[in-house]
């Protein structure tokens, strides 16, 4: 009994650590990419061939971003990404395909901001926000059931 036990305990402690990996966005192969022939194929095509965009650019609708990637999470450490690819695709003013760009260097050229947003109100500590309701309780009075019901609850 203690065998079976000790082997069950050890298969689940084994399992726990089998790394999990997760697909985000859309990973376009290089084949597929391919297909697509600047010039020749619209938004339509584009989308027909390999499918719609991660997202589109903010300021300029002619311009389509393919973002995938694959990460590898090993219990409670932080994702490593295993690959990773990001396609930018920008689109003439008629809707065809100008060019396609395959970005290499990931999103290092993005800035990241370190500022905090700043927000109204009040920063409660634990056990203000456990005993923040004591004595807040609505009088049968005053109280919104007891006037849609006539007082009668």
């Amino acid at each position: 009994m203690k065998r079976i036990l000790s082997l069950i305990f050890i298969g689940m402690t084994l399992t726990a650590c089998t790394p999990t990996v997760a697909n985000r966005g859309n990973l376009v192969e290089t084949y597929k990419m391919q297909e697509v022939v600047p010039g020749q194929d619209s938004k339509d095509d584009v989308i027909r061939k390999i499918g719609s965009p991660t997202t589109i650019s903010p300021f300029d609708v002619n311009t389509w971003y393919y973002v995938g990637q694959i990460t590898e999470k090993k219990a409670m450490l932080d994702p490593k990404i295993k690959r990773e690819k990001i396609y930018v695709i920008s689109f003439l003013p008629d809707g065809y395909v100008d060019k396609i760009v395959e970005r290499r260097d990931g999103r290092k050229d993005i800035p990241i901001v370190d500022r905090v947003t700043p927000t109204t109100g009040n920063e409660f500590t634990f056990m203000q926000q456990m005993l923040g309701n004591l004595g807040r309780f609505n009088s049968a009075k005053g109280s919104a059931a007891s006037t849609a019901t006539g007082g009668k609850i």
